[in-house]
């Protein structure tokens, strides 16, 4: 049962959430290919733990808004493991700014990586997904998908786009034993988070009933949850992780 035994393509592995992500899943069993756009060497430590772990793992440098790299990836990870059970979308980017000064490309470079490259990657997988009549799609969103926040026009409209097409896909393929779920983490303490300034920091916390940040790993639990044998019966939901941000 959970994912122990399966192969689990997870997309922006080699740190903060990506990289508890892959960790999470490995402790529990499942071989790993992860794709990074950036750091070689974090990607290789992040593999590095994984196989630590007892599993298999491979790292794949990947542009998620590049369909030919998507394909060249998942193609990787086919030969690599044999089989795709688990697709875990969570490569992502922000390029805040209020929406009067924000520029066009920074709109785009968002909504490219953010949804397009989430599309992408389930377009990638879902055929093989079909035929084996096993799959698990798990996508990251996010609280700014579920209630916005000002100077994230463009985060939010890709976050809100990950939870339309998470609900849509959901409803293509639950008859082929394929799950789609989204995962929508709230203010978690990563790299991100850690660059803002102590002010804004405290806000947040402030707004969170649960009195504190979330960290990488209470998102990879749920990830991993949703992944597993045991969550076969849901599906085309959104888990919120922010300690009761969003309600």
């Amino acid at each position: 049962m959970g994912v122990s035994g399966r192969c689990a393509v997870v997309t922006g592995g080699s740190r903060g959430i990506g990289r508890a992500i892959c960790l999470e899943l490995a402790a529990q069993g499942a071989n790993i290919v992860f794709c990074y756009a950036g750091s070689e060497e974090k990607a290789r430590e992040t593999a590095l733990a994984c196989e630590q772990l007892g599993v298999r793992a491979l790292a794949v440098r990947c542009d998620v808004r590049d369909a030919q790299d998507v394909q060249a990836m998942i193609g990787a990870a086919q030969e690599a493991l044999g089989r795709i059970d688990i697709l875990v979308n969570n490569a992502g980017v922000t390029r805040d700014a209020l929406l009067l000064t924000m520029k066009e490309e920074d709109f785009d470079a968002v909504l490219d990586t953010n949804l397009k490259g989430t599309y992408l990657c389930i377009r990638a997988v879902v055929r093989a997904m079909m035929k084996q009549r096993y799959g698990r799609i798990v996508n990251l969103s996010s609280v700014v998908g579920l209630r916005g926040n000002a100077g994230q026009v463009n985060y939010a409209a890709s976050k809100a786009g990950v939870i339309g097409l998470t609900k849509s896909a959901a409803r293509e393929l639950a008859a082929r034993g394929i799950t789609v779920n989204a995962v929508a983490p709230g203010f978690i303490d990563t790299d991100m988070t850690a660059a803002m300034p102590e002010a804004a920091r405290t806000a947040a916390v402030a707004s969170i009933p649960a009195g504190r940040m979330g960290d990488a790993r209470d998102v990879a639990r749920a990830v991993a949850f949703l992944a597993s044998d045991e969550a076969g019966y849901i599906t085309g939901q959104v888990l919120a992780v922010d300690g009761g941000m969003s309600m």
